[in-house]
């Protein structure tokens, strides 16, 4: 349904988003008329992808158990979204988003809310605006993670480990991730493009490149892939007494992808 015909739409920021991006821009298509984007066949994540994992509800038992990792995307610019999230294992919800703030103590405080609220058992970062925050944390006695999106893979199929989380979350999707119907965050997921490499790796285009094509920044999408920067052990397999079982844990692509990496590289077809 195009939102320009509804009653209860914001009619002032619909036409400035028309006016900043264009009517026929992918995010004026999603978030104004009710139409696919563009389809682009170096789009990184599938529009099918991000249909499966929008709005899907998930039973508790199907992700309670997993580790709660919350994640923080600062803004980069003045347009662009601070977003805090978290996931459990298959399921993602955005715990709070604002505009740039550069008050490190006031965000750090938030933060550290939000993770004593939840009892969380990691807390990632984004290392390019998000140093002042993770500083104010360690006075806080927070043992909080800086992730540097251009920092080394572990992957050896992808660039760098921006491209590498964005993979991994790739790969949650397609094994039945779920977050919220959100408009934003559908936009945030299919935007980024691929960049063609001769060595095949994987490698996601620039910010920058998106917002020249008209696509903001993808902040909420940026903030779930950040839960994937390192493997995270919940307080249930830490603390698991000898003689129970061990059975129900997170849902790992890395420990899949390192095992397929072991097959290949023993001559075993993954």
């Amino acid at each position: 349904m195009d939102s320009r015909n509804a009653k209860v739409t914001n009619k002032k920021q619909i036409e400035n988003l028309i006016e900043d991006h264009g009517v026929d821009s992918d995010i004026v298509k999603v978030r104004v008329r009710g139409l696919f984007p563009s389809m682009s066949a170096k789009q990184f994540i599938s529009v099918a992808d991000a249909d499966a994992g929008r709005g899907k509800h998930l039973r508790k038992e199907q992700y309670e158990w997993a580790p709660k990792i919350i994640a923080v995307e600062p803004s980069w610019e003045g347009d662009d979204e601070f977003v805090i999230g978290m996931r459990q294992g298959l399921y993602f919800q955005i715990l709070s988003t604002f505009q740039k703030n550069d008050n490190d103590v006031h965000c750090a405080n938030l933060v550290a809310e939000f993770e004593d609220r939840h009892q969380a058992d990691a807390v990632f970062i984004d290392g390019g605006y998000g140093t002042g925050i993770v500083s104010v944390g360690r006075t806080l006695k927070r043992d909080w993670q800086i992730v540097w999106f251009g920092g080394a893979s572990v992957d050896v199929g992808c660039l760098n480990k921006r491209s590498e989380m964005w993979n991994l979350m790739k790969k949650w999707l397609k094994e039945g991730g779920a977050y919220p119907d959100d408009d934003l965050m559908y936009t945030d997921l299919i935007g980024p493009e691929t960049v063609a490499r001769l060595d095949g790796k994987i490698q996601l285009e620039k910010k920058s490149h998106m917002k020249d094509r008209g696509i903001p920044s993808p902040n909420r999408a940026d903030c779930l892939a950040i839960t994937f920067a390192f493997p995270v052990s919940s307080k249930y397999t830490r603390e698991n007494k000898p003689g129970q079982s061990n059975a129900r844990r997170e849902y790992n692509p890395m420990a899949a992808r390192l095992r397929d990496q072991r097959r290949t590289q023993s001559g075993v077809a993954a």
